[in-house]
């Protein structure tokens, strides 16, 4: 069985390899999680009170896509609507429950989106198809669900280009005709070229629904290799992340993951050719918390070093032992080797940790290497080769440096 041909805009998508997450709406003047109306069982009433507080005073679209392009993101996909109904674009009067009717008086979505096309970010439009302030929703489905077609249809007129859009929801009535063929057809009328995206949650990752998906979710973990052969159109995959346990901004929740978890994780999508969206919440008005701001700064220094390898590299069947692997270039002159954990040189008495170095073997080198250089040093590696296989010694990191993955970079003749 063959794989099928893909189109160029899916490629391009592949291609960026790592975007960022946005969720914001009324939910984070709470500040505990984008569930909040629906787990404390608030009255609707009281709950859109909020809207009357929303000033997004700290908002600044710029900022926050200088501060994505500056770690290394290629595009940005933002909560346009979340499940509370609230919208942050001017919804041309189907409702009146969106930014445009608060104190803030401001089309966000549209700042957003000027700003990515300023600083060459792809926008993409997250939306809920799920809605708990519709009263439509669950008294008169086929009203709701034109609602939501006009709705899209008013981002995909009223905004120029866009990347795509991405549909959480439809897991809350999975015996009910949501009318996508509809819906993914006003897409296509006003955007042929957008991803389709709809979240399939975290009990049905990587599943594959209607003809016109683009591509395929992994909510929460770590993508499986796709296998192409056979299916009816070429589809990519992405892996959606939290910074810490919330999608929305949790004042209480400590549980950051490091700087070593989001590398590998990255590293892990890369690996079998997903994107790797990760997120962060925005405080009440807008703002990005100076700690979710040194994460993205850090994981910006190793894209500095390594981001070429993210962006360039494609699965190639080359794999090492553990977690270790390679990816081959779009052009196939060269091949990128990650290798995990590996060990800092220095006197052992000093040095952190059981790391190895050494002399590591990489299996389904079929091409001839001419040579191989760490990435961020430029450091000659010494190899040899043979049926398939290829060792190559890697030395350790100069004393003083660490990274949780290391790339080496391999010449093909």
């Amino acid at each position: 069985m063959s794989i099928p041909v893909a189109k160029q805009y899916i490629l391009d998508f592949e291609q960026m390899g790592l975007g960022m997450f946005i969720h914001w709406g009324l939910y984070s003047q709470l500040g505990r999680g984008e569930w909040v109306f629906n787990l404390e069982h608030y009255n609707m009433d009281e709950y859109k009170k909020l809207a009357d507080t929303f000033t997004a005073e700290d908002f600044d679209a710029e900022k926050i896509v200088r501060t994505a392009k500056e770690a290394g993101f290629k595009y940005i996909t933002f909560t346009t609507r979340h499940h509370e109904g609230f919208s942050l674009y001017d919804t041309c009067g189907l409702s009146d429950f969106d930014a445009v009717h608060t104190p803030a008086g401001r089309d966000l979505i549209r700042e957003f989106v000027d700003a990515c096309n300023k600083y060459g970010l792809m926008p993409m439009f997250y939306h809920t198809t799920l809605d708990w302030y519709n009263k439509d929703f669950n008294e008169k489905f086929d009203e709701y669900l034109e609602y939501l077609r006009k709705s899209v249809e008013i981002l995909c007129k009223n905004y120029g280009k866009i990347g795509g859009l991405w549909f959480d929801g439809n897991w809350s009535k999975p015996d009910s005709d949501w009318k996508v063929d509809e819906l993914y057809a006003t897409i296509r009328k006003y955007q042929p070229e957008a991803m389709i995206i709809n979240n399939t949650g975290l009990s049905d990752r990587g599943k594959i629904g209607n003809p016109e998906i683009d591509s395929v979710t992994f909510e929460q973990g770590i993508p499986t290799p796709m296998n192409r052969e056979g299916m009816s159109k070429y589809v990519s995959a992405e892996m959606c992340h939290t910074l810490n346990e919330h999608w929305g901004i949790g004042y209480d929740d400590l549980c950051y993951k490091s700087p070593t978890e989001l590398i590998k994780s990255l590293c892990d999508c890369r690996k079998v050719g997903a994107n790797y969206l990760l997120n962060i919440g925005p405080e009440a008005q807008g703002k990005i918390n100076n700690y979710q701001k040194e994460l993205l700064g850090l994981l910006g220094r190793w894209m500095e070093l390594f981001g070429e390898a993210i962006y360039n590299g494609r699965p190639c069947g080359v794999n090492g032992i553990g977690k270790n692997f390679a990816l081959k270039s779009v052009d196939g002159e060269n091949l990128y080797f990650f290798v995990y954990d590996l060990a800092t040189r220095g006197d052992g008495n000093v040095t952190v940790g059981r790391k190895y170095r050494g002399v590591y073997a990489f299996g389904g080198v079929s091409e001839e290497i001419t040579s191989i250089k760490w990435m961020d040093n430029n450091e000659e590696l010494p190899f040899v080769q043979g049926q398939d296989m290829l060792a190559v010694n890697l030395t350790g990191h100069p004393y003083g440096t660490s990274y949780p993955v290391r790339v080496a970079k391999a010449t093909i003749k």
